[in-house]
């Protein structure tokens, strides 16, 4: 029998990160990078000179059949894999980012890599590594209970993707079972996708935060879009675009993702919202 534990204190790291953006009158800033891209050395200067810039660092899993995502994170994925990607540089990630910076680190993975290392080992050392959280986007319903009892064993989050066209009683289910913040994108379709965001999002957002009880966090494209989302919505994340800026300046990746980092931070802090 698994037994629940209290949030662990990197996970409370999230909560820290969410309430102190929150009474600056902006959306935390999260951003992505799959661990190893563009390798082992490259991937860690470019995670740490992002945290000095995000309040959250997403840890991404590479994996060999990243369907959900767009052209730009196949790439670096597959770099890194390329690259040697063992699960033990996520672990070491986690601990030198945990120790080095203030940014609170969420992992985002698909569920095979989880399923085929062992959803408790797994989370018990990411949790001591200093891990708040894991977003699994393709979890299965066969796995969701599995998956929780791990995750509420070692105090991490569980950070729910949020399915299309829910019912409230459905996102009241999904606030019930996860903590930490729930996600969606700002466009339908695999992540990175350029489309103007939807008028009705700040419904949406209000909706979310509404029936789940939980912050709501948004994946955007553009600085632009960080601006206008940080006005309504408690976390915005960001990772095609990192990846794009490194793609674009190969001999120097850790600079062109302080670069975005920086773009992105003045985003989110450029509009502000009444502190409520």
């Amino acid at each position: 029998m698994i037994i629940s534990t209290p949030p662990s204190c990197s996970a409370a790291r999230l909560n820290y990160a969410l309430a102190a953006s929150q009474a600056e009158g902006r959306a935390a800033l999260g951003l992505y990078l799959p661990v190893g891209y563009p390798t082992r050395t490259a991937s860690l200067d470019a995670l740490y000179l992002m945290a000095q810039a995000a309040d959250v660092i997403e840890l991404g899993i590479p994996h060999v059949e990243p369907f959900l995502d767009g052209p730009e994170i196949q790439h670096a994925v597959g770099q890194a894999l390329d690259a040697g990607f063992r699960m033990h540089d996520l672990f070491t990630a986690a601990t030198e980012l945990t120790a080095t910076t203030k940014a609170a680190l969420l992992v985002m993975s698909y569920w095979n890599p989880i399923e085929q290392y062992g959803p408790l080992p797994f989370a018990h050392q990411l949790s001591a590594a200093g891990g708040a959280g894991v977003l699994i986007p393709d979890l299965p319903d066969s796995a969701t209970e599995t998956w929780q009892n791990a995750a509420r064993a070692a105090g991490l989050h569980t950070i729910p993707l949020i399915p299309p066209h829910a019912s409230d009683a459905r996102l009241a289910a999904i606030g019930a079972s996860t903590s930490g913040m729930v996600y969606a994108p700002a466009t339908p379709g695999v992540t990175g996708t350029q489309r103007p965001l939807s008028p009705f999002l700040p419904r949406l957002v209000c909706r979310l935060r509404r029936t789940t009880g939980l912050p709501v966090g948004i994946g955007i494209s553009t600085p632009d879009q960080a601006s206008q989302v940080s006005a309504y919505a408690d976390a915005v994340v960001v990772g095609s675009a990192v990846i794009r800026r490194m793609q674009a300046q190969p001999a120097a990746p850790a600079t062109a993702a302080a670069s975005v980092a920086a773009d992105f931070a003045d985003g989110v802090r450029c509009l502000h919202r009444p502190v409520t």
